[in-house]
């Protein structure tokens, strides 16, 4: 008879699965570098997650090792993830949606204006 533990943390691994199977597709039919970047990230971090947090339940007694995995996920995904969209935006590519908000665009051209002002 299995245990609750068990239970959950094929629960958890399922769930962690379904994240991952779901990011891959996201990444294979979203447009742009940029899309693509919102799929995998999201996806991989709370499929990875979830199949730690699995894994967890099973062998309880590596429970604080995976956590601290968890913490560098958490962490490291999001980070990665702004690097790699800044570096695209800085090289010029461009996202395949006609409306687009460029916020980083209008803050380095108010800083530009502001530095120019600044030299007068």
């Amino acid at each position: 008879m299995e245990t609750i533990l068990e239970i959950l943390g094929v629960i958890f691994i399922s769930i962690g699965a379904a994240f991952l199977l779901l990011g891959s597709i996201g990444i294979l039919r979203m447009p742009d570098v940029y899309s693509r970047l919102q799929a995998g990230t999201k996806a991989s971090t709370l499929g990875t997650l979830g199949m730690l947090l699995g894994i967890g339940f099973f062998e309880p007694a590596w429970f604080l090792k995976i956590f601290i995995i968890m913490i560098f996920v958490i962490l490291s995904n999001p980070i990665s993830s702004h690097s790699i969209a800044r570096g695209s935006c800085r090289s010029g590519i461009k996202p395949k949606l006609k409306e687009t908000v460029n916020a980083y665009r209008d803050a380095m051209e108010s800083c530009e204006e502001s530095i120019k002002k600044d030299d007068k």
